[in-house]
């Protein structure tokens, strides 16, 4: 199984607040949406990233790590 952590990024004197979705080696980055919630940004996010990537999998499920961030988990059926 296949996992993509999110990240919450604090809005900086240049940059707003920002949602990160990555895995070890791939990430996608993007604005947030404040007409979702924290979880509607990371589905958004994480779907952002399967498909700059190409993969064929869909999202499976989701969670917070202890450190606060999300990750969600996709089906077995990807492919880069």
């Amino acid at each position: 199984m296949k996992a993509i952590q999110i990240k919450y990024l604090s809005p900086t004197n240049t940059k707003g607040t920002r949602i990160k979705a990555f895995t070890a080696d791939q990430s996608y980055t993007m604005g947030y949406n404040s007409e979702t919630d924290i979880e509607g940004n990371a589905y958004e996010a994480a779907q952002g990233l399967i498909d700059k990537m190409g993969w064929s999998s869909t999202i499976e499920g989701y969670g917070t790590l202890p450190n606060g961030d999300q990750v969600i988990t996709l089906t077995n059926k990807w492919s880069a």
